[in-house]
This record gives structure tokens, C-alpha cells and sequence, in this order.
């Protein structure tokens, strides 16, 4: 082959890989697909409804408590009828088991609050003394000795608030107070009279009356301290003490023969109670 024939043929297969160079190239941009990119939706979390709440339910034991002084009227019904001070010689309440239940916010980790339902029921034993008979047809030589009796049960609302002390290895201390109103409710008191000396002649009562009791709300406040146990994320176990003082009030009336002579008002009035109390309960939170 001469070179003129070289060159021309080197020419020719130029010319054609360059036609299908460029036959080949808009398939290859037609094959080519860009990656497509999807956004992810975003994390469904629920709305927590109830979060910050929780409900509460205590038994507690009463194991000390103290009355105030109980007073009371006697009548004199010689006209015009006049009326004189008296109290108790001595006045005692026996109580034991006391209850409440309720439902709470967390504010934050450190501040609580609460409302409850409480209550709790009590016996009351009391006793006076006279220098005179108690009847007239007794000797002069003999005294009086007056044994008294009730019952009484309270129930209330309280608003309390807490100061949690932080969280160690699960405990978590607090302590708290509480206001509110309680209505106690007197059943009615049983008065026996006994003749007491050595010339009495018999030992048996010598009269028994019955007085009607009286209910009335009083105001009431509590101050509390203790330590929860987380059990689970949402469930503490609660152990405490409480210290519940509920003011004084009207406690019962006139018995039927002396209300008949012309006594009105009420009779007697208790001095108020102070009650502690240890109590264990459960607090769940609704969360």
C-alpha cells in the first residue's frame, strides 16, 4: 500500500469512530437516571394527655392524739333560769385507723401538689366530779361522779403542697402542708351519774341521760413529711407522717329534761383535736 492510500484509510476509521462516538452519546445521556431523594417523615411521639398528674390513696394509723379542753353549760332553772361554766375533769379521744384519697400535679422535680378526701373516726371518754349529791334524796355525805361517752367521726377536703428533696438510689424525701375544712360529726353523749362514797347505797347509776350531738365544718391544717420508693416509672410507694390539727367546735346539746325546763343553745363544745398519724399509700402517675 502506498502512503498516500495509509493516510487515507488512517482517515476513513477516524471519521468513523467518530460518527459512532457521537451516535453512542446521547443513548449513554439518555440511560443516565439521577438518584431521587425522599424525605423521612418525622418521629410520631404521642401527646402524653395526662401528663404532670398523678392520683394518691393512704391508709395511715393514729398512734397519738390529744383533745382540747371540753366545756360545757349547766342550767339552773329556778326563774328567771340562769347558766354557769363548767369543763371536764379529764377528756380523752381513742382513735386508730384513718384513710384518704386524691389526685396530684407535678410542677416540676421539686414542687407538688395535691387535693384529698381524708378522714378518720374517734371515741370520747370523759369525767366530772361535784361536792354535792347527785340526788336529793341521797346522803349529804355522798358525792357526784359523771361518766361520759361519745363518738364522733370527721371527714374533710385538704389542699396540700410538697417539696421533693431529690432522688437517690430510687428514695425520694419530702415534706409538705396541707389546709382545709373538716366536718366533724358528734354522735350523741351518754352521761351515767354515780354516787361515790361510803354511804351510798348502791353502786349502780343513779340516772343516765342522753344529749344529741352536733356537726359542724371546721377549719383544719396538716403538716407532713416522709419518703417515696419508686416501685416502677410511673408507681411510688409512699411511707409518712402526718400531723393533723382540726379546730374546735359544738359538740352536743341539752338532754330532754333540762331542754323541757327551758334551756336553749348548745350544751357543750370540744376543744379541737390534734391527731399523729404514720400512714403508707400509693401514688401513680399518669404519665
Amino acid at each position: 500500500m502506498t502512503k498516500l492510500g495509509t493516510m487515507f484509510g488512517s482517515r476513513v476509521g477516524l471519521a468513523l469512530a467518530a460518527g459512532v462516538l457521537a451516535s453512542a452519546g446521547p443513548v449513554a445521556a439518555a440511560d443516565y437516571d439521577p438518584p431521587i431523594y425522599v424525605d423521612q417523615a418525622p418521629e410520631y411521639k404521642p401527646v402524653e394527655v395526662g401528663s404532670g398528674w398523678y392520683l394518691r390513696g393512704d391508709v395511715g394509723y393514729v398512734f397519738a392524739n390529744r383533745t382540747g379542753n371540753v366545756s360545757y353549760r349547766t342550767f339552773d332553772a329556778t326563774p328567771p333560769g340562769s347558766y354557769s361554766g363548767a369543763s371536764f375533769d379529764t377528756r380523752g379521744i381513742g382513735t386508730d385507723v384513718a384513710f384518704s384519697a386524691g389526685f396530684g400535679y407535678h410542677f416540676n422535680d421539686w414542687l407538688r401538689a395535691d387535693a384529698t378526701v381524708e378522714g378518720f373516726r374517734a371515741d370520747f371518754n370523759g369525767t366530772t366530779t361535784s361536792s354535792g349529791a347527785c340526788d336529793a334524796g341521797l346522803p349529804g355525805t355522798t358525792f357526784c361522779r359523771s361518766e361520759d361517752s361519745s363518738k364522733f367521726s370527721s371527714i374533710g377536703a385538704m389542699v396540700n403542697g410538697y417539696v421533693d428533696l431529690g432522688t437517690f438510689s430510687g428514695f425520694t424525701p419530702y415534706v409538705g402542708a396541707g389546709l382545709g375544712y373538716s366536718r366533724v360529726r358528734w354522735q350523741g353523749l351518754d352521761n351515767a351519774l354515780y354516787c361515790v362514797g361510803a354511804d351510798c347505797p348502791s353502786a349502780a347509776p343513779v340516772s343516765n341521760t342522753r344529749h344529741d350531738g352536733e356537726s359542724s365544718w371546721r377549719f383544719t391544717y396538716a403538716l407532713m413529711a416522709g419518703v417515696a420508693y419508686d416501685i416502677s416509672q410511673n408507681l411510688k410507694l409512699d411511707l409518712g407522717y402526718k400531723y393533723k390539727h382540726i379546730q374546735g367546735g359544738d359538740m352536743f346539746g341539752w338532754d330532754a329534761a333540762t331542754a323541757s325546763a327551758g334551756a336553749t343553745g348548745i350544751q357543750g363544745r370540744d376543744g379541737g383535736f390534734g391527731t399523729h398519724e404514720v400512714k403508707v399509700g400509693l401514688r401513680y402517675d399518669l404519665w
